[in-house]
């Protein structure tokens, strides 16, 4: 395995003001600086919680050491432990891109002097599983008779392709009409989609004392419901189908259905096209429409 760089030698920093005095600057674990600074980078909820494991462990493999300047070594090492470690490229880009935001923010409120250029690991073109209407009408009826609440916020996810968060995040003031915002996204930017008949009906609730159609539904629960219906249709040996496929089953539909990337890309609110060309394989068929442009036809003498 990799031995990490001692940062013991980066315990000690000074930085000189305008008059020349020098100041010393305390170093700072990665634990400390998500301490100091994860309340401000992240809001509450699942994805902090995700970067708070990542960062926990980079803290572990660091041995808990304090520093001021992390180095491009340091990084190297750090990512050929995670590999080591059996972490894929795309799992090693989700806990850089955590680290990096992090020590960012402490360059510039000055708790560290130096930082690495951080490079995106290649990732693996991944098979993408989304449901056949077949598929989901057996999941969802399987849902439908645990509990009437997860098959409407079902249904709800797979016409909006909302992450499971997004959904449960909703308040009532968010839809208006035939119009859903979500403002607590994971790109950290508001998105608008509107809403097929049965999804404007699955949000059809009394709002009573709920702050949302579906914000008294816990994650862990709807997921607990979730694998004991596709276990009874025949869909427990496939760990491609969990909640999030619904997100993919969205996509793929518009892709399929001749909806152009660029507008798939703003519906599922994906901060670059490069996530959204993921789906692109589904629209290879359009290209039979460039034929008749292209067949040379002689004219007759």
């Amino acid at each position: 395995m990799p031995q990490v760089q001692d940062v013991s030698s980066y315990s000690f920093h000074y930085s000189f003001g305008t008059n020349g005095s020098a100041k010393a600057v305390k170093s700072l674990t990665v634990a400390e600086l998500f301490s100091q600074y994860g309340k401000i980078l992240w809001e509450e909820g699942h994805h902090k919680a995700n970067v708070k494991s990542f960062l926990g462990e980079i803290n572990e493999i660091l041995f808990n050491q304090g520093f001021s300047v992390f180095s491009q070594e340091m990084l190297d090492n750090l990512i050929g432990t995670l590999r080591e470690r059996g972490n894929s490229n795309a799992t090693i880009n989700r806990k850089m891109a955590a680290l990096s935001k992090l020590l960012r923010k402490a360059f510039k409120m000055g708790d560290i002097h130096s930082l690495p250029e951080f490079r995106r690991q290649k990732e693996r073109q991944g098979r993408i599983r989304f449901l056949e209407y077949d598929e989901e009408d057996r999941l969802f009826a399987a849902i439908r008779q645990r509990s009437e609440l997860y098959y409407q916020l079902s249904v709800f996810l797979v016409d909006t392709g909302a992450r499971l968060g997004e959904a449960i995040g909703l308040r009532w003031n968010d839809i208006q009409g035939n119009l859903v915002t979500f403002w607590l996204t994971k790109a950290g930017k508001s998105r608008s989609v509107p809403l097929t008949h049965r999804a404007k009906e699955s949000v059809k609730r009394p709002p009573g004392k709920l702050a949302g159609p579906f914000s008294e539904i816990e994650q862990h629960k709807y997921r607990a419901v979730w694998n004991e219906a596709k276990a009874e249709v025949g869909l427990g040996d496939d760990p491609d189908v969990v909640p999030h496929v619904l997100r993919h089953t969205c996509a793929s539909r518009l892709v399929r259905g001749g909806v152009d990337l660029r507008r798939v890309q703003v519906w599922l609110g994906h901060q670059t096209l490069h996530m959204t060309m993921r789906y692109s394989h589904l629209v290879t068929h359009d290209l039979d429409m460039c034929i008749p442009i292209l067949e040379r036809r002689d004219k007759p003498e």
